[in-house]
């Protein structure tokens, strides 16, 4: 059931008596309320303090050297591959239009 505008205008009314309301003590006397002053500010922390050391980690270990030569002839193939795969989907592309087009020509 829906509340009418005038119930919802009737919840934000002030008391009609001028008694106090449901806010803070000095809201209802008049006073003026401080000014906000900021966060609280945090302990300051000795220059010298770290967070604990639990654990050491291990050095580093020292990587395998890497045969650039076979590094490079790997790449020169896969190049080769990867354009050969390319050349074959362009020529089945190629067919598959003039296919299409010969269709609609003739």
């Amino acid at each position: 059931m829906p509340r009418s505008p005038e119930w919802d205008e009737q919840q934000w009314r002030r008391p009609a008596d001028g008694g106090a309301s449901d806010g803070p003590a000095e809201a209802a006397a008049g006073a003026a309320p401080e000014p906000y002053a900021g966060p609280p500010r945090a302990p300051q922390v000795p220059g010298t303090w770290r967070p604990p050391t639990v654990i050491q980690p291990p050095e580093a270990r020292k990587l395998p050297a890497q045969d650039e030569d076979a590094l490079d002839a790997a790449e020169r193939q896969a190049r080769t591959v990867t354009h050969g795969i390319g050349m074959i989907a362009g020529a089945i592309l190629l067919l598959l239009l003039v296919v299409l087009c010969g269709r609609l020509i003739f």
